[in-house]
């Protein structure tokens, strides 16, 4: 399937927009993630953290996403040396042991993103996208990296949320160009989960649609976030089929890449969404000539 979305080039590799949808996996490398798969607590934070990304290359991640600082509310805040101290060494181990893999830096403070791009980084991940703060627009113009440009607020209100969204993201990619970013390096990410209330993220999800309107590729990270815990009156541990069906339905309204936990799960939901959304999949050749597909064999 083509796409308007044309490609970016994220770490060395290519990615091709609307040919199917691509997988990120998250190395978290705090002590307190909200969904409990921090890698600080690990004796060896950095050979944990490579083989955890062994691990989820292998289930079928496309690129990889390090975090040092925990999103979750009321996290404790971590100054820029201290994150930096955390997430530069892993960032550039990972892109050793995995040198194909393309690396993402989650981060909101453009000292941090400098140091992991010097490290192998090669995409920016900005969980205040949306804020008037030019720096890390800076960092990714002037280093020639991709950034994705996630909404947030720092309350959760809104009239119409889909549309506020919507404006709130575009606004953003305008300052971004103005900035010096390139339009084909900008991704967006709705948000889930970040500055909305349960009902506003499953508004969003249901509308998601709508964010095709601002001409580039798709970001949703749903995983194992607390709406779905809601939903499901589950821990965060236990939120994998409600991810999944998040991630299926995302893919089905335009989602391009999904961020997730658990990526053996959500990379073959995701492969079968994309055989019957993107008609990726093909029965070009019958194993068994003549045998009706459905029932035990």
């Amino acid at each position: 399937m083509t796409s308007h979305l044309g490609s970016t080039t994220i770490g060395g590799r290519t990615f091709a927009w609307g040919e199917r949808t691509f997988v990120m996996g998250i190395l978290n490398v705090t002590p307190d993630s909200f969904s409990g798969d921090g890698l600080l607590a690990s004796a060896d934070p950095i050979a944990a953290a490579v083989d955890r990304a062994r691990r989820m290359v292998a289930d079928g991640a496309d690129l990889l996403d390090v975090g040092g600082e925990s999103t979750r509310p009321d996290h404790a805040p971590v100054d820029a040396d201290e994150e930096a101290r955390r997430v530069v060494p892993v960032v550039a181990a990972v892109r050793a042991a995995l040198p194909e893999v393309p690396v993402s830096i989650d981060t909101t403070k453009a000292e941090v993103a400098a140091a992991a791009i010097d490290a192998g980084a090669g995409l920016i991940n900005d969980v205040w996208g949306v804020r008037d703060d030019p720096a890390l627009f800076e960092v990714a113009g002037r280093r020639g990296v991709p950034i994705v440009l996630m909404h947030n607020r720092a309350e959760a209100r809104y009239d119409d949320v889909v549309g506020e969204v919507v404006a709130d993201l575009r606004r953003a990619i305008e300052r971004a160009v103005v900035t010096g970013v390139p339009f084909e390096a900008i991704l967006v990410d709705p948000g889930f989960g970040f500055g909305k209330t349960a009902d506003h993220n499953v508004a969003v999800l249901r509308g998601l649609a709508a964010l095709r309107s601002l001409g580039r590729p798709i970001l949703l990270g749903t995983s194992r976030k607390s709406t779905i815990g809601r939903i499901l009156d589950l821990p965060a541990d236990q939120r994998v089929e409600g991810t999944v069906a998040t991630t299926v339905l995302g893919i089905a309204a335009g989602a391009d890449l999904v961020r997730v936990h658990d990526v053996r799960e959500n990379a073959r939901a995701a492969r079968v969404a994309d055989a019957i959304i993107r008609g990726t999949w093909r029965a070009d050749v019958d194993p068994a000539p003549g045998r009706p597909e459905g029932g035990p064999h």
